[in-house]
């Protein structure tokens, strides 16, 4: 099985980049996409041709504000159950998690909010993850085998942004946020893509300005987060960097 998560920013947007072409040819079983700012409604006449190119699958789940954050999974392979958000209103208007169980393995797409627009929001982004950890810890008891795939925007250390020093107080590379985050990797899950990659200069998402992506001047804030009961399984992660439909790019796990 190989999944791709991919934040697309607009999957409009993307569409009109050359984003069903590239699924076509990706070889992934299952696409994971975070802020999709829209409804299946919304592309109703050129949705077809995500039947053309396999992906007969399609899993919406999106935010109550239009145009706004939204996941979807889309797949080659019929799930046996699909869960649609957390549960809880608060959470769930923002649209930010999916999951779908294929046999014992269960795939869920995240959209982690964004604290960068201000001390509220990054309030609101804290709380968000305290909750997000309790959840995925009992939700793990049910469903070991969990593959975590999304936008965490959270760099998780140094090596995974251009420029660690300035950055130093900027949302998503936060202290708090990057303990958070070891923690959460240290209660059982691999970060799918340093299991086989340690080089610097890998990165997933890049500002729109100043020329950052020609430039790689980018952060490594999109994961897949890999259950570890499911280690011995691992076949390869990586990053896509060359797939512009978007400011962040593709990253994907395969296992056996």
């Amino acid at each position: 099985m190989k999944i791709i998560s991919y934040n697309v920013n607009g999957i409009r947007s993307a569409m009109s980049k050359g984003l069903v072409n590239f699924m076509q040819s990706s070889g992934a079983d299952v696409f994971c996409f975070q802020e999709t700012k829209a409804e299946a409604s919304n592309i109703a006449q050129e949705e077809y041709t995500f039947d053309v190119v396999g992906y007969t699958h399609r899993y919406w789940f999106s935010a109550e504000k239009k145009g706004y954050s939204g996941v979807a999974i889309f797949s080659k392979i019929k799930p046996d159950h699909v869960e649609y958000g957390f549960g809880i209103p608060e959470y769930d208007k923002e649209g930010r998690i999916i999951r779908a169980d294929f046999g014992d393995t269960s795939v869920i797409s995240v959209y982690i909010p964004s604290g960068s627009s201000g001390d509220e929001r990054q309030a609101y982004k804290m709380k968000w993850l305290d909750f997000f950890a309790n959840y995925i810890r009992e939700l793990s008891w049910k469903f070991p085998n969990l593959i975590i795939c999304g936008d965490f925007n959270i760099v998780h250390k140094p090596i995974d942004i251009h420029d660690p020093v300035s950055n130093k107080n900027s949302s998503g590379f936060l202290p708090e946020e990057r303990e958070w985050l070891s923690q959460f990797i240290e209660s059982g899950y691999l970060d799918s893509f340093r299991h086989f990659n340690s080089e610097p200069h890998q990165y997933s998402w890049w500002s729109f300005r100043a020329a950052s992506r020609s430039r790689n001047k980018g952060w490594r804030i999109d994961y897949c987060m890999v259950a570890e009961s499911l280690k011995s399984k691992l076949k390869f992660a990586g990053i896509l960097p060359d797939a512009v439909h978007s400011d962040h790019c593709p990253v994907y796990v395969e296992l056996k």
